[in-house]
C-alpha cells in the first residue's frame, strides 16, 4: 500500500542522486580544466614576445582561451559552494563580533569603491548558533552584492536588532536597486544580471542561511536601493554544545 509520502520522498531521492552526480561532475571537470590552464600558461611564455603579426595573433587567442577557464574554474568553485553550503557545525556565538569580523574584512574594499559603512548593532542580543566560516561567506557575499549595486560609491547600512523568535540582520545600501523581474529571481541558481557574475552568490547565502534555520527576504526598487533582511532563531541547544547539520545531497557532493 502506497503512502502520501512515497512521491515526495521519490523527488527527494532524485534530487539527491542529481545533486550527487552535479558535484562529482564539478569536482572531475576541475582536474582536466587545471591541466588545459596548465598548459595555456607555458604557451603564453612561449609567445611572450610575438615578432610577428601571426604570433600577436596567436598569443590574443591564447589569452582569450585563458580568461574563458578562469570564468569557468570561477563557476565551478562557486558551484561546489553552492552544493556543500548546508554543512554547518553551529556553535554559540555572538553575532555583533561575527558582523564585525566581516566588516573588518570588506572595509578596504568598502573605502576603495567609496562606500560608507555605518553600523547600527544592538548591544542586548541573545546568543546565536553559528557556523562562523560559513557565516562570514554568506555576509561578505551580500556585502559583496552591496558594493557591486553602488559603482559610484554611496552609504550601506547594517543592523541588528532582538525579536521576539530570535535576531533581525538588516543590510541597506542606497545603490541603483533591483526591477521586478530580477528580484523575482534573485535567489534562482545561475541567474545574474552582471557581466561574469555565476549567478550562484545569492542562492548560496540563502541556503547557508537557511541551514541555520534562519529565513533571508529583500526588498528593493531601483534608483533607491535594497534591503536584505536575515533572521535567526534564538538557539535551544545547550549553549556549548556543537551541532553539526547537513542534508544528503550535500553528504552525497562532497568529496
Amino acid at each position: 500500500m502506497r503512502t502520501r509520502d512515497e512521491p515526495s520522498q521519490k523527488l527527494l531521492d532524485q534530487y539527491t542522486e542529481l545533486a550527487r552526480l552535479a558535484g562529482a561532475l564539478a569536482h572531475e571537470i576541475k582536474n582536466p580544466l587545471s591541466t588545459i590552464r596548465l598548459n595555456l600558461e607555458l604557451l603564453a611564455e612561449d609567445f611572450a614576445q610575438p615578432e610577428t603579426p601571426r604570433e600577436r595573433r596567436i598569443l590574443a587567442r591564447i589569452e582569450m582561451v585563458q580568461k574563458e577557464c578562469d570564468r569557468l574554474q570561477t563557476i565551478l568553485e562557486d558551484f561546489l559552494k553552492f552544493t556543500r553550503a548546508d554543512r554547518l557545525n553551529l556553535e554559540p556565538a555572538n553575532l555583533n563580533e561575527e558582523i564585525r569580523r566581516a566588516l573588518r574584512f570588506f572595509a578596504a574594499r568598502a573605502k576603495e569603491s567609496g562606500i560608507e559603512i555605518i553600523d547600527f548593532l544592538s548591544s542586548d542580543l541573545p546568543t546565536v548558533l553559528l557556523d562562523r566560516e560559513a557565516f562570514q561567506a554568506a555576509l561578505l557575499n551580500l556585502l559583496i552584492n552591496a558594493q557591486q549595486a553602488m559603482p559610484n560609491g554611496g552609504e550601506l547600512v547594517i543592523r541588528t536588532v532582538p525579536s521576539p523568535d530570535g535576531v533581525v540582520i538588516d543590510l541597506i545600501d542606497n545603490g541603483c536597486g533591483m526591477d521586478a523581474e530580477t528580484l523575482a529571481h534573485a535567489f534562482d541558481a545561475f541567474y545574474t544580471t552582471k557581466r561574469g557574475g555565476t549567478g550562484l552568490g545569492l542562492p548560496t547565502a540563502r541556503k547557508i542561511i537557511e541551514a541555520h534555520g534562519g529565513s533571508i527576504s529583500i526588498q528593493s526598487e531601483v534608483g533607491r536601493g535594497t534591503q536584505v533582511t536575515i533572521k535567526l532563531a534564538i538557539p535551544r541547544q545547550i549553549p556549548g554544545e556543537v551541532v553539526t547539520t547537513h542534508d544528503r545531497a550535500g553528504d552525497a557532493s562532497r568529496t
